[in-house]
C-alpha cells in the first residue's frame, strides 16, 4: 500500500476557544491512539489533510510531529462540519510492521461481464471493504473481475479471496451484481 508523509505540531488539551483558534489559523485539531501508546494531540494543516481525505485512495500515513516523534497510522475517524464540510478533527490510529492492519480500501470492478453482453445492467454495489492484513502484503485496490457474470447474479464479498488478506467486511456485502433491463424481459417474454 502507498504511504503519504504527513507532517503535523504538537500542541496542548485546551478548551473550545483554544481549538476554535487552531481551526482559525487554516489547522485541523487531532488525535493519535493505539498500540498502547498515549494519546498524542497535534495539529495538520487542513490543506495537507485533504491530500488524505478527498481522494477515494486509502494510505499508510508517514506522520511526522514536530517533536521528532515518527509514527505509522490510518485515519481512524473524521469529524466535519455539518455545513461547510470542513474536517473539524481527526483521529488516527498508530499501526505497526508486526501486526495486522485493519483498513478500507477500494474496489475495482474489472472485466466485461457476460450478462452485459445479454443486455443487462452492471451496479457496483461497495466502492471499498474493510479489509486486515500485514503493512507489506496491503493492497492499493482490491482487483474484481466480473467477466463470468450472469444476468441475476451477483459477487458477495464472502467469494473473494485475497493472498495475505482478510476481508473483515460482512460477507454478505454486495460487491456488484448484473441486473436485467426492460430490453431483456421484453426479449425473454416474446420467446
Amino acid at each position: 500500500m502507498k504511504h503519504i508523509e504527513l507532517k503535523g505540531c504538537v500542541r496542548e488539551a485546551g478548551n473550545k476557544a483554544v481549538v476554535k483558534a487552531i481551526r482559525k489559523e487554516g489547522n485541523v485539531p487531532c488525535n493519535i491512539y493505539g498500540l498502547g501508546m498515549e494519546n498524542v494531540l497535534f495539529t495538520v494543516s487542513a490543506k495537507d489533510l485533504k491530500t488524505i481525505t478527498h481522494t477515494p485512495n486509502s494510505y499508510i500515513i508517514d506522520l511526522e510531529l514536530n517533536d521528532g516523534k515518527k509514527f505509522f497510522a490510518v485515519l481512524h475517524e473524521i469529524q466535519y462540519h455539518p455545513v461547510t464540510d470542513e474536517a473539524l478533527h481527526v483521529d488516527f490510529l498508530a499501526v505497526c510492521e508486526s501486526k495486522p492492519v485493519a483498513i478500507d480500501v477500494p474496489v475495482i470492478v474489472t472485466g466485461h461481464s457476460e450478462g452485459v453482453k445479454l443486455g443487462g445492467k452492471l451496479l457496483v454495489s461497495s466502492r471499498k471493504l474493510h479489509i486486515s492484513a500485514m503493512m507489506d502484503k496491503l493492497p492499493d485496490v482490491l482487483e474484481v473481475d466480473s467477466t463470468h457474470l450472469m444476468i441475476g447474479k451477483q459477487i458477495v464479498a464472502g467469494d473473494l479471496n485475497f493472498d495475505g488478506v482478510t476481508i473483515l467486511s460482512p460477507k454478505a456485502t454486495i460487491i456488484c451484481s448484473v441486473r436485467p433491463t426492460r430490453a431483456t424481459q421484453q426479449a425473454k417474454n416474446e420467446k
